[in-house]
């Protein structure tokens, strides 16, 4: 590997030629079955025809223009957008660590332009992630990420996940919102309780909070719905979102309701790059797809074959795995051999998966992925949970 790379990711030993569908092509021409998808990246697998099309044809006719024109496909993917969810209003960025950097700034800017600029402070969840600048490790708070980069940004407060009393206790006359993740993806596929973010929602309304639900992984059709929080009834004030929304492309980007963004007016926040034409071409036809009749209920159905297939490889290897989490297309294998070894020994039989926090591995496939894929995948993880028990 080349040593003019900073060294920041644990790279494996593969070089990756090309993708198609639910597959990667190494240089040397093996073929490895994605259900790490780019960590829920690659929603609609790879070169997928219509986004294939889409980004092609803008990339002929213009690639990037300031915001300070209009962008007539930004504008019809913000009203898609509004129109999927609780939110009025749309920016656009690049990335998750963005869209969360906007949302954050969107809930201070609020309390002070409604004349409460005492209140900054966000209470998240122990167990979260919400990106890698400094802001977003601050609001998640995790030790690991943070060591050698502290002091944090001041303002955030960490609960136990899924405890509503203690999130209710930690509230005073600063709190200015609750920001959470309806499952947590790097945190080991951890799924809030539909009770417990009903409850959440609730206790916003009472103490005038704002509610922020990180959907960077889970959202864009990956649970089943297009949003995660949507099983529990719920509307937030702001949602976060990036990774599938792309299909690869990068882009992200904070929705919010007309009430929560009222302070964010000409000049409060910006992005070169974020909604430029490559991007809202992409992204516009990744909802083409996943808006199309029965999409969303294929990824449900596909979604329940695998988790019975995995509940069963689990209740036969209870010297490997402890568990299941997760839900739809979004799972989660509970290890009690070392992930990271897990990863390995499915990575070398051809299936690529993608490590957790709380000794979890993650199974985040394309979700266009067919009862074939399942069986595949299936293959592989008894393959290498045989091989393994055989050798203890």
């Amino acid at each position: 590997m080349s040593e003019a790379l900073m060294p920041t990711y644990a790279r494996l030993d593969l070089e990756v030629e090309r993708g198609e569908g639910p597959y990667l092509y190494g240089t040397g021409g093996r073929r490895y079955l994605d259900f790490a998808a780019g960590i829920a990246v690659n929603a609609l697998g790879h070169s997928h025809p219509h986004l294939v099309e889409a980004l092609t044809r803008q990339a002929g006719k213009l690639w990037h223009c300031s915001n300070l024109y209009r962008i007539p496909e930004g504008e019809r993917l913000a009203e898609r957008l509004c129109a999927l969810s609780s939110a009025d209003r749309v920016f656009f960025c690049n990335s998750g660590a963005e869209a969360m950097e906007c949302s954050i700034k969107l809930v201070r800017k609020y309390h002070d332009e409604t004349g409460n600029p005492g209140r900054y402070k966000m209470i998240a969840c122990e167990g979260s992630f919400h990106g890698r600048t400094l802001t977003a490790l601050s609001a998640a708070g995790n030790e690991k990420h943070l060591k050698g980069f502290l002091p944090t940004m001041a303002g955030f407060t960490q609960v136990a996940f899924g405890n509503l009393n203690e999130l209710r206790s930690a509230i005073d006359d600063e709190t200015a919102a609750v920001l959470v993740e309806p499952i947590q993806g790097e945190g080991g596929i951890r799924q809030a309780e539909i009770d417990y973010l009903r409850g959440l929602r609730a206790a916003c309304d009472e103490f005038g909070l704002l509610l922020v639900v990180d959907e960077v992984q889970c959202g864009v059709g990956r649970t089943g719905k297009f949003f995660a929080h949507e099983w529990a009834g719920i509307a937030p004030d702001v949602i976060a979102t990036a990774k599938g929304l792309g299909g690869g492309f990068p882009m992200g980007a904070c929705l919010a309701t007309e009430k929560a963004a009222v302070g964010m007016t000409p000049g409060t926040h910006g992005s070169t790059f974020g909604g430029n034409p490559l991007a809202m071409a992409v992204a516009n036809a990744v909802l083409d797809v996943v808006l199309e009749e029965g999409f969303l209920a294929q990824v449900q159905a596909t979604g329940e074959v695998l988790q019975g297939r995995l509940k069963t490889l689990v209740a036969g290897h209870p010297e490997l795995f402890a568990g299941l989490r997760g839900a739809g297309l979004m799972l989660g294998l509970e290890c009690v051999v070392p992930n990271g070894e897990m990863f390995k020994r499915l990575y070398d039989e051809g299936l690529l998966t993608v490590p957790a926090g709380d000794n979890v591995v993650r199974l985040l496939p394309p979700l266009i992925i067919d009862e074939s894929h399942v069986e595949e995948a299936l293959g592989i993880l008894e393959r290498v949970s045989g091989n393994w028990a055989k050798a203890a």
